[in-house]
């Protein structure tokens, strides 16, 4: 009992301004639909998987059951498999959509990514949520998806999927690779540090309210190499507001003393080697549709959004 009253003591006294009680602020739990185009099993998103449930968020996966990666938005009725599934996870003759056995959240679609969406979005989101899901987010993608890569990237084609049927969506990709099983995930290592930061960049959104994103309109956002020596604390990334394509006649959002974003490309490999990188990580905002960077009516919404967290290249 004495234990109890003195927890309640410590957290009243740390919430204690001028003599009022000041609430605690209660962080939103949404629902939330993974995809990405290396596969059901492979480790970046299990990890992102993993960290959003533990924020107390609602994540359920509906990914490829093969490596996928480079199919941008094909997309073809799923069927039993031929094949064993990633990293033997699935039997020869499973059926073309199934689950963990041990956690039904976890989904693989015998299809490619916009497919695997597709499935996500209109049974599992209505059998785990009753309903859509507040935002989608694929990958992080094993390699960065910059400039004209985004066009064939599975993981854009099943963000811009989303962004289709009216669900806000971010494709999150990250310099540093292999492929590999999660079973091979560490604590810290590479893929739990970009889960991390995808959970930062995620909740600064959800804390913002909807609408989280324009209409039609998606973010693509890329991650520095990350590991022992380098980057290797989510709270070392920084955030550069950026676009898709270098267009020196585009109006861009003013920022940084400029009209004109650094091309995301230029913030992730600067031109410069010797230029110290300091962590920076790239959110393009494009449309869904054209996958095209969007004007600056967009780009500015998203600096509103993320203003705090975003930093000049």
């Amino acid at each position: 009992m004495l234990l109890h009253l003195i927890a309640i003591f410590l957290v009243l006294s740390k919430n204690f301004v001028s003599g009022f009680i000041v609430p605690i602020p209660r962080l939103p739990r949404i629902n939330i639909l993974l995809s990405n185009d290396d596969g059901w099993a492979e480790a970046n998103i299990r990890a992102l998987y993993t960290a959003l449930n533990r924020r107390g968020h609602h994540a359920i996966i509906s990914a490829p059951a093969v490596d996928l990666s480079g199919t941008g938005s094909l997309d073809v009725p799923a069927r039993p498999l031929l094949v064993e599934g990633e990293y033997g996870t699935i039997p020869v003759g499973a059926p073309a959509e199934g689950f963990e056995e041990n956690d039904p959240r976890i989904n693989y679609v015998n299809s490619f990514p916009v497919t695997s969406v597709k499935y996500g979005l209109s049974s599992l989101s209505t059998k785990f949520f009753g309903g859509p899901p507040d935002i989608v987010l694929t990958g992080p993608n094993v390699g960065n998806n910059l400039g004209i890569t985004t066009q064939l990237s599975g993981t854009m084609g099943a963000a811009a999927e989303a962004v289709k049927q009216g669900i806000p969506a971010i494709a999150f990709s990250g310099a540093t690779g292999p492929h590999r099983p999660y079973t091979e995930l560490t604590v810290g290592d590479h893929s739990s540090v970009y889960a991390q930061v995808a959970v930062r960049l995620a909740q600064a959104l959800i804390v913002s309210g909807k609408p989280y994103l324009p209409p039609g309109v998606r973010q693509n956002v890329n991650f520095p190499a990350s590991n022992a020596t380098t980057c290797s604390s989510p709270y070392q990334f920084r955030f550069v507001l950026s676009r898709i394509y270098n267009n020196r006649f585009a109006t861009d959002v003013s920022l940084c003393g400029s009209t004109h974003l650094p091309a995301e490309s230029d913030v992730i490999r600067p031109r410069d080697p010797a230029q110290d990188h300091g962590c920076l990580a790239s959110i393009s905002t494009f449309s869904g549709s054209t996958k095209i960077d969007a004007g600056r009516e967009a780009q500015a919404f998203v600096l509103r959004k993320l203003g705090p967290m975003l930093t000049c290249p």
